[in-house]
């Protein structure tokens, strides 16, 4: 076979091995057993509570706001706002209804909302859910808490703000949930309170759920969507199809996480710590991901404090960092991270001073073909040597054309008095491909693309490029449906570079590298505009080179 249509072959088939890899490949993290311990304590960046983690309470309980029975009041909303979010909670549960992010919209539109990230079924659906075993308070799911706050909107634009509910129950026990907002992080605050005033000890397990609604039509073949944790320092992430045969995952925890394309909401202890994270599909696809931390119990007449962090925002590497607590770890470029981790840090270096990420992405692949420059030369020149012999190698192929041993071996005869390596021209692309790759997934999982425009029809680098839309279905393009218009001048210019390299003398052969550049063209016909926009820049520079190397052999 024709040293090109083994590279392009070789190309097709380790996109093939890429795609399958994402697929199956799952990260294996041990599971060591579980141990129960002690109190609380209080985490970095959160303000320590007052009281002790465990203290005893007085025979009486103090003065605390009677708790009205649910008939007798309306179930409150309180709104609160910062610099990054604005959140709805309710007094159901204590938890949030509504969470969208004022820097992000739903669509492209000019009148696109915020983007909402709590989709919840049903009003009385909320995130997140604390629960304790069933036996020490079967009321607590069921619990309408009060706010104590008189106001339904809460301001922590500009300075940072609490909000605390509260429930008693029949017997005694109270329940508090201390949420703590601040202005610039997407960073939220979490005290959990109980005070045992009952005759028997609760609380021998501390229970705290995410609830996502999962969209299975909407997940992406190629980025994962799913719950994730950060165990024993690895990354465990586990498929939505496979949550029934592992929906049970122990270790040293530092957060549960549910993760979207391009946001998460997650759930960090005050500290790492031995504890089980478990999952559970419910009606309507409501997935519940539970941080299960085992605990001494709270025993009568005496109170424990549990704190936590909530991350409700983008998978963004700068946020998640500021969050702390390692979330930035869930940004996982896959198999080439080390490859694309640099990409990605170099391209937000230069849009802070080019801002216009398709500028960057051009620039860097202008980077990348420097880097490479040295042996593409060589490459080219090989081809070049390639294209001479070209008329010989014809003659020794009809020459040999009933004795396929005898036409290989004078082949190899020819390019050893020429000097010539046969296979010089693929190695400059078999190198690109580790980069294409890395390319791949940064621009797939890079929420710093999401709705980033580059020129004219080009106004989402994220996704596919469609210059026009239509309003029916075609064939092998994924939605929205329009002429890719970047994607074929992306496949004419591979018909050119191909017409510059040296044809094969196999006619059979040269048909099917003829039909290489179209297979291609389909191929990319769903991949974002950047990482189409980086193959297009490319080949073009590439085309320059190959150029200039020929004209310079000939002089």
């Amino acid at each position: 076979m024709h040293m090109e249509l083994r590279m392009l072959v070789a190309i097709v088939l380790s996109f093939l091995v890429f795609f399958v890899y994402q697929a199956l490949f799952v990260k294996k993290v041990p599971v060591p057993e579980k141990q129960p311990e002690g109190k609380t304590e209080v985490v970095q960046g959160q303000q320590p509570p007052k009281e002790k983690a465990v203290r005893t309470l007085p025979e009486k309980p103090s003065v605390e706001k009677a708790i009205a029975p649910r008939a007798e009041r309306p179930v409150r909303k309180i709104t609160v706002s910062t610099g990054l979010y604005e959140a709805e909670l309710t007094e159901k549960g204590a938890g949030f209804r509504s969470f969208k992010l004022k820097k992000y919209r739903e669509s492209l539109a000019a009148d696109s909302p915020m983007k909402q990230l709590i989709r919840l079924p049903g009003e009385m659906q909320y995130t997140p859910r604390l629960s304790l075993p069933e036996e020490d308070l079967p009321q607590l799911d069921h619990a309408v808490f009060r706010a104590e706050t008189d106001s339904d909107h809460i301001d922590a634009t500009k300075a940072e703000k609490s909000l605390t509910f509260t429930w008693i129950s029949p017997d005694g026990v109270t329940i508090l949930k201390t949420y703590s907002f601040l202005p610039n992080t997407y960073k939220i605050g979490l005290k959990v309170t109980i005070k045992n005033l009952s005759s028997r000890s609760i609380g021998k397990k501390l229970m705290l759920s995410l609830r996502n609604k999962v969209n299975q039509d909407k997940k992406s073949r190629y980025v994962f969507s799913g719950p994730a944790a950060l165990i024993d320092d690895n990354l465990k992430e586990i498929k939505l199809k496979k949550i029934a045969s592992e929906n049970y995952h122990e270790g040293n925890i530092r957060w549960i996480a549910y993760e979207d394309l391009y946001f998460v909401s997650a759930i960090t202890p005050e500290k790492v710590r031995k504890a089980a994270m478990s999952l559970h599909m419910g009606p309507k696809g409501v997935l519940e991901t539970t941080y299960e931390a085992p605990s001494e119990p709270v025993l009568p007449k005496s109170e424990r404090i549990y704190l936590y962090n909530l991350y409700f925002g983008p998978k963004s590497i700068q946020s998640l960092k500021q969050a702390g607590s390692g979330l930035e770890k869930m940004v996982d470029f896959g198999f080439f991270d080390i490859i694309a981790k640099p990409l990605f840090y170099l391209m937000t270096f230069m849009y802070r001073y080019i801002p216009n990420y398709g500028v960057a992405i051009i620039i860097i692949t202008l980077l990348t073909k420097l880097l490479f420059w040295p042996l593409s030369n060589k490459s080219y020149k090989s081809m070049d040597q390639m294209k001479r012999l070209q008329p010989m190698m014809a003659e020794i192929r009809e020459k040999y054309k009933d004795d396929k041993q005898m036409m290989n071996k004078e082949l190899m005869n020819l390019y050893k008095v020429y000097k010539v390596n046969p296979l010089g021209g693929c190695l400059p692309m078999i190198l690109q491909i580790p980069v294409f790759f890395a390319f791949y997934k940064m621009l797939y999982e890079a929420i710093e693309l999401r709705h980033a425009p580059f020129c004219l029809w080009i106004n989402d680098l994220s996704a596919p490029d469609r210059l026009f839309t239509f309003n029916f279905k075609v064939p092998l393009m994924a939605p929205p449906y329009g002429i890719p218009m970047l994607t074929i001048i992306m496949g004419i210019s591979m018909f050119f570079q191909q017409k510059m390299s040296p044809p094969p003398g196999d006619p059979a052969q040269a048909k099917i590298m003829l039909f290489m550049p179209i297979l291609f063209t389909f191929i990319f016909i769903n991949f974002p505009s950047g990482l189409v926009l980086y193959w297009l820049v490319n080949n073009v520079l590439s085309m320059i080179q190959q150029y200039y190397i020929t004209k310079k052999t000939t002089q």
